[in-house]
């Protein structure tokens, strides 16, 4: 990632609000200690969201066998995408039946905490032999600052990915570093017959950017009480900016999931999207020639800073929770810290190629993140991103509204021009508000 002033950062959010570019401390002499014992005959079933890099399953499901031969542990893994996952995990949860652990995406354990196994002995080993874990991963599984009520996992990073031959045809030498900047790039590229993309429909982890977008302005859905405060000036600014933006967009991207935009770039329909190092991936593992073929000319860049001034980042957070009706319940934690584990969480991330993020600060320093120089803007994600319900507290209202999708909702709304700015955030006021009860 490019090299945002920090400190800034720090000095302008305060600790209640945002997330701190550092892990939490934990004491130098406090020695990791794990006492476990697995459940005889235990079974196990994971459910996780299915591979967006090839890598990411094959050295996960390595790491399974490797689990299984250690102890005997029998784990069955299914995958599905990420909209399939969430409603499988709610009705789990409700059920009281289904998969023992679930890998699921951002602050979905707050929908049904009360269903989760309290893993705060395992959060609390793994923190202290690796580092600490960053206080983003505490804003989501650990929402009371007591219990850990999931294990993170990491997060998929969504910069910016864009063609550097097409950005110097369009008149730039460097990616913007500003919204004033990036807008003046988007309708340079749009002339140019190079457009750019990006997702506004429901997408999981590609319509997070619609939360940098109002951020970057000062706009927030919530403020640090917890109160409604989307329907703002700030909000309005961030949707007027949003028009200009759709308007150099590629046509059909109001319909746009998460293979959307992985596809147009590939397919040279656009020149610049915001996605995690996938796009990049694939031009390393295909066998098509014209993909192949674009894997010098990508590049990668963190995204713009706002009126804010600051970094206002949004990435697609992955957790790990282990369902409080499991009757193995020893055994799912020691799945996981097995997993979580140096020799196995090393080549896990190397596996896949920087696909996601750490949440532990030592895995900071893997190689996987020098290895090549375009992996590197994507190694601290989770520890420079803001919680997806910022900047209140999380719970069942930020999940929901999570879930809803009420601010990609309104800035394609806005941006499409259904709505006006003013009544896009009007109704997500509203849909927020249902949620977020007084």
């Amino acid at each position: 990632m490019s090299d945002f002033n920090r400190r800034k950062f720090l000095e302008k959010t305060s600790a209640a609000a945002s997330v701190v570019a550092a892990p939490m401390l934990w004491p130098s002499t406090a020695q990791a200690q794990w006492n476990n014992q697995p459940e005889k005959g235990a079974k196990l079933r994971v459910l996780r969201w299915s591979r967006f890099v090839q890598g990411d399953i094959d050295a996960y499901m390595v790491n399974v066998k490797k689990f299984t031969e250690k102890t005997g542990i029998e784990v069955r893994v299914d995958n599905e995408g990420w909209e399939d996952v969430r409603p499988k995990a709610a009705v789990a949860a409700n059920t009281g039946a289904g998969p023992d652990i679930i890998l699921s995406t951002n602050d979905d354990a707050n929908l049904y905490p009360d269903k989760l196994l309290d893993v705060t002995d395992l959060a609390s080993y793994l923190g202290k032999k690796y580092g600490g874990w960053y206080p983003s991963t505490e804003a989501y599984l650990r929402p009371d600052g007591k219990k850990w009520i999931g294990i993170p996992l990491g997060a998929a990073g969504a910069m910016m990915v864009y063609r550097q031959s097409q950005l110097k045809a369009a008149g730039f030498d460097t990616f913007p570093k500003d919204t004033a900047g990036f807008l003046s790039m988007l309708k340079a590229l749009h002339a140019k017959g190079t457009p750019g993309g990006f997702a506004l429909g429901n997408a999981t982890g590609d319509g997070l950017w619609t939360n940098w977008l109002i951020w970057s302005h000062g706009g927030q859905l919530v403020d640090k009480n917890n109160k409604v405060v989307i329907d703002s000036a700030e909000t309005i600014k961030a949707l007027e900016y949003a028009k200009e933006m759709y308007a150099t967009f590629i046509p059909g991207t109001l319909s746009w999931l998460d293979p959307n935009n992985n596809k147009a770039f590939l397919d040279s329909q656009i020149s610049v999207t915001n996605n995690g190092i996938s796009i990049y991936y694939a031009t390393k593992t295909s066998t098509d020639p014209k993909v192949m073929a674009l894997k010098e000319d990508i590049q990668h860049a963190a995204y713009p800073i706002g009126p804010v001034g600051v970094p206002t980042e949004s990435h697609l957070f992955f957790n790990q929770m282990v369902m409080k009706y499991t009757k193995y319940p020893q055994a799912a934690k020691e799945f996981l810290r097995f997993m979580m584990e140096k020799d196995q969480f090393e080549p896990w991330l190397t596996g896949a190629s920087g696909y996601i993020a750490p949440p532990l600060a030592e895995y900071g320093k893997s190689p996987i993140w020098t290895s090549d120089p375009k992996h590197t803007p994507y190694r601290d994600a989770v520890k420079n991103m803001r919680p997806s319900g910022y900047a209140g507290k999380l719970g069942y209202a930020s999940a929901g509204a999570g879930a809803d999708f009420i601010v990609t909702n309104m800035v394609a709304e806005a941006a499409s021009g259904a709505k006006t700015p003013k009544e896009a955030a009007e109704r997500a006021q509203k849909r927020a508000e249902r949620y977020y009860k007084v």
